[in-house]
This record gives C-alpha cells, structure tokens and sequence, in this order.
C-alpha cells in the first residue's frame, strides 16, 4: 500500500481525534496517494517528526499559519522562520532594516486558558542621527513575548493583536517589538554636538559659535513677558 495511504491510517488508528481539516487532508490522501504540505501534521517538541515550515510571505509580511502547530496544554512548538522586517519610523525619521529578512526563533507553548508565543532575533537599523542627520547604525537583541487566550470575553487584556484567523503576523509584530526596543534618539555617537541652529553645519566636524544676533524689536514685547514667566 502506498505509505502515505499508510500515514492517514495511522492516524485513525493511533486514537487521535480527527477534526474537519484531518478528515480533509485523509481523502485527498487517499485519492491522490500523497499527503499535501498545507496538512503536514508536527509533533511537538522533542518529537521524531520534522517541524514544518509555517512561515507565509503575503505583501511583504511574513504570517505564520497556527494550523502547522497542533498543541495541547503543556506541549510546546519550536521552529527558526526567516522574518520580513518593516521601516521603522521613530521621530518622523525612518530606519531601514539591513538585512530586511533575518532568522527568528518562533515558539508556542500551549497554556491551560491559550497560547504564549516567543520572538527572539536579532536586527540592525541604518537611518539619520537624532542630532546630526549622519547614517548611523543600531542592533538590538529582541526577546518578545505575547499571550493569547482561547476564550477572552471581550477582555482585550488577554489577546494579541498580532494573532488574526489563526494567523500570527510575524512582520507586524517583529516591527514593535523593535521600535519599543530603540531609545528614545538615535544616535552616531553619545555626545553628538547636532548642527548649527544659525547655519546649519555639523558641529562635530566644525565646531564653532556665532555673535549674538541682535533681537528684532517687533518681538520685545514677547520677551519681556518671558521674563516675567
């Protein structure tokens, strides 16, 4: 008999229960006489049988099909997926990510009341100093961490707004996960001098300062109430 006539029949007979989407995967199984990827079954961690690849790229983003790691309570899901990273935008500057696709550790451990998922990559930033518009470089270690309940009573509290349809959406929340990560500026440099506020050239380079310009008369009105303030 075919072997994968075989692996269908042996989930029957292993006493697992099998839902709709199982039930599915057996027919086109036993009329076509392979198994489908998009029905690949996982074992969970510690398991013989190779983790698929559930990572999905749509638009630029990478999604990750929950459907790939069937758990139950205490079981665990572990798989590395290369993860679509998006622009950053921090202070109205935006920073690219280089290289815009890195390898990320994905995990889910199946809890009594829902799931809890763990990101864990590494990532570097290119874009403008806060101070000086000079292209600086940032890496940052991410570690996130989300939950997500099977049964939330409308308590937002206790879902993940990254997790959609049985869809992760991996890109979204690397993207985050990131900005909450970068300090507040950017920097090339901790003591970055900035530019000139009169003419503009960088103060690292050419450090330097003007006379005093004389105030406009127009606006003595203004600064003598800063004075009283």
């Amino acid at each position: 008999m075919n072997p994968a006539v075989l692996l269908f029949l042996g989930w029957a007979f292993a006493g697992e229960q099998l839902g709709e989407r199982d039930l599915a995967a057996g027919f086109v199984i036993l009329a076509s006489g392979r198994a489908p990827r998009a029905f690949t079954r996982c074992t969970p961690r510690g398991g013989s049988r190779k983790q698929p690849e559930g990572a999905r790229y749509r638009g630029g983003m990478t999604t990750f099909n929950l459907r790939q790691a069937k758990l139950r309570t205490g079981e665990q899901f572990r798989d590395t997926v290369e993860v679509q990273l998006e622009p950053v935008v921090l202070g109205g500057q935006e920073y690219l990510p280089v290289p815009d696709r890195v390898p990320a550790e994905l995990t889910i451990t199946k809890a009594t009341t829902g799931n809890v998922y763990e990101l864990s990559f590494r990532a570097r930033l290119h874009g403008p100093c806060f101070r000086c518009l000079t292209d600086t470089a940032v890496d940052e270690s991410i570690d996130a961490r989300e939950y997500h309940a099977s049964n939330p009573a409308g308590d937002e509290e206790l879902v993940s707004p990254y997790v959609v349809d049985e869809t992760v959406d991996l890109s979204a929340w690397a993207r985050d996960a990131l900005a909450l990560a970068l300090p507040g500026k950017i920097l090339h440099k901790p003591d970055c001098a900035g530019l000139c506020p009169v003419c503009g050239k960088d103060l690292n380079e050419e450090p330097h300062t003007h006379d005093e310009i004389a105030a406009d008369p127009r606006w003595s009105a203004l600064d003598e109430l800063r004075g009283q303030l």
